[in-house]
């Protein structure tokens, strides 16, 4: 099969130009006879079935360049208007194509020489002619535009395939990103749960005869524990089927818990369409550590979450009446992995635990 030439069209253009230019010639009467014409028909469709020929044959390439050149001869013999000459600019441009750009030079380079050399034979002192002069250097121009035009297309066929390339590469990294997400959410958050869930589970059948009321209060908790979970799992679902929304999900943590569980009040101003979606899920991840830290630890009875939209930056902060904790045991939180996530997306975390704690988080909107 032969080489693909990007610019296909391009030999078909000037057969069709050469036959109309050829006819048009024979027709006139001035020369040539209907054989004449027949051969020229001929040969033309002979060289436009080559074409598609070419692209389905498995052959060396340097058969059909061969076959094609000594085409264009018994055109050049048959044609009396000249323009057939034009077709020798298809030697070097489809040689490119299967040899590159040495020997696509050197045809063309070749395809001015031989002409030259052939007029001098016959006569030394062709130069002198103007009209003669100037056909030589219109053949000069055309090969170098043959063969730039041939590189072009090279060029642009190469930068398309590289440009494939590198899309298919980001879309895999894309894909690479996307489910490293999805494993960090379920290890944030769905993987808390369970754990939590395991081990309320033994603690309720460890003090199930020793001490039944703490562990009915185990089983208690491991149900809240597996109601978080799957509000979670909710959330993941609805962030893969559509937009994320921020607003919306934090409505929803606000909704969870139940009875006996202290109330937490949610404000939202602002637009957060603006906001990249890894933002919006690294604040809501800090909202939902800082209600289960309030919830779980603080002993508050209430927690705000207010988020603000609009600027330069985002913010969250999320304020309980607990108790609040001393001084460097804000580790122990889980507040080492929402530094992380929202370091991750250019934030920063503020921690205040005085009269309750305060979480501060703050986050570009570009």
């Amino acid at each position: 099969m032969g080489p693909p030439r990007p610019v296909s069209w391009l030999p078909c253009v000037m057969y069709g130009a050469v036959l109309i230019a050829g006819l048009h010639d024979l027709t006139r009467g001035q020369s040539g006879s209907p054989a004449q014409a027949a051969g020229l028909v001929a040969a033309i469709g002979v060289l436009a079935a080559l074409e598609p020929v070419e692209r389905r044959v498995t052959a060396p390439p340097w058969c059909f360049l061969a076959v094609r050149t000594a085409l264009f001869v018994a055109v050049a013999a048959l044609d009396g208007s000249g323009l057939s000459n034009l077709l020798f600019l298809l030697v070097p441009f489809t040689a490119y194509f299967a040899y590159g750009r040495r020997v696509a030079v050197t045809l063309a380079v070749a395809g001015v020489a031989l002409p030259v050399g052939w007029a001098t034979v016959a006569d030394a002192h062709w130069y002198r002619s103007g009209e003669r002069v100037s056909d030589v250097l219109m053949l000069g121009v055309g090969m170098v535009l043959a063969v730039a035009m041939a590189a072009a297309a090279v060029g642009e066929s190469d930068s398309r395939a590289r440009l494939r390339l590198a899309l298919a590469e980001v879309a895999e990294l894309s894909a690479a990103a996307e489910r490293g997400r999805v494993a960090r959410d379920i290890h944030d958050s769905l993987g808390h749960h369970l754990t939590a869930v395991s081990i309320q589970l033994e603690k309720a059948t460890a003090f199930r005869d020793l001490d039944p009321a703490a562990a009915e209060q185990a089983v208690r908790d491991a149900r809240e524990s597996a109601a978080r979970a799957l509000v979670d799992v909710r959330g993941a679902v609805r962030a893969l089927a559509a937009p994320f929304s921020l607003s919306d999900a934090l409505a929803e943590l606000a909704s969870a818990g139940g009875a006996g569980v202290c109330a937490v009040d949610v404000e939202v101003s602002g637009d957060e369409h603006g906001l990249p979606v890894a933002a919006r899920v690294a604040l809501f991840r800090a909202a939902q550590e800082g209600v289960t830290n309030a919830r779980r630890h603080a002993g508050a009875r209430r927690v705000t979450v207010r988020a603000t939209f609009g600027g330069a930056a985002a913010r969250l902060v999320v304020a309980d009446d607990g108790r609040g904790f001393a001084a460097g045991a804000a580790d122990g939180f889980g507040l080492r992995g929402m530094r992380e996530r929202v370091a991750a997306v250019g934030g920063d975390v503020v921690v205040a635990a005085q009269h309750g704690v305060t979480l501060t988080v703050t986050v570009p909107t570009a």
